[in-house]
């Protein structure tokens, strides 16, 4: 397991073989064959990645017009959350599911630090399927980091991070199979 590390305005835990290899590919056909996956769209244009979300019941998560109700978790999902609170030392009560189907899915610049997710939020990302370049930039000094998120990989971004790190998931020209990320959250701002 890799230790948290301190980065400027922040902190990040990575750990390139957080899943052994055989269960990241259970998990990836039970996903891609049994989540319900949806195009959202935001502010008339769909989202170049499809979507799902599972969540305590009754709670509401709402980003760029986008709103979604938890209605409980999936056994296999409620198993890898508390993977996940083991490792990173957080509560999560919900998970944004990212599937992106090839090169062109993406996700842009932006930050996780939605109102309802607390000042010092701490936002975890299994990854599953292709690897991709999950790129950071510093907002105020263009500082760049780069990740190379594998199959069955965790990084967890905490402190601060989000609220000085701008984070995306580029377009790329080469032929990329399916990946599919697993963003875990604590509504309600409360982690250990």
């Amino acid at each position: 397991m890799t230790n948290w590390i301190d980065i400027r305005d922040g902190r990040l835990l990575y750990d390139a073989t957080f899943l052994p290899a055989n269960e990241a590919d259970f998990l990836f056909a039970w996903l891609r064959s049994s989540v319900p996956w949806r195009q959202e769209s935001v502010r008339g244009r769909q989202l170049p990645r499809l979507n799902a979300w599972y969540a305590d019941a009754g709670l509401t998560y709402s980003y760029s017009g986008v709103s979604h109700e938890g209605s409980g978790w999936a056994p296999e999902l409620d198993v890898m959350r508390r993977r996940v609170e083991e490792a990173s030392g957080a509560s999560f009560n919900s998970l944004l599911l990212n599937l992106y189907r090839d090169g062109q899915d993406s996700i842009g610049w932006h930050t996780d630090a939605e109102p309802e997710l607390g000042p010092d939020l701490v936002v975890a990302t299994v990854s599953l399927g292709s690897v991709r370049d999950f790129l950071l930039k510093h907002r105020a000094t263009k500082e760049s980091l780069v990740y190379r998120l594998g199959h069955g990989s965790l990084l967890v971004m905490g402190g601060s991070s989000q609220h000085h790190w701008l984070h995306a998931v580029p377009k790329v020209e080469d032929e990329v199979g399916e990946r599919i990320s697993l963003t875990f959250r604590q509504i309600g701002g409360i982690t250990n």
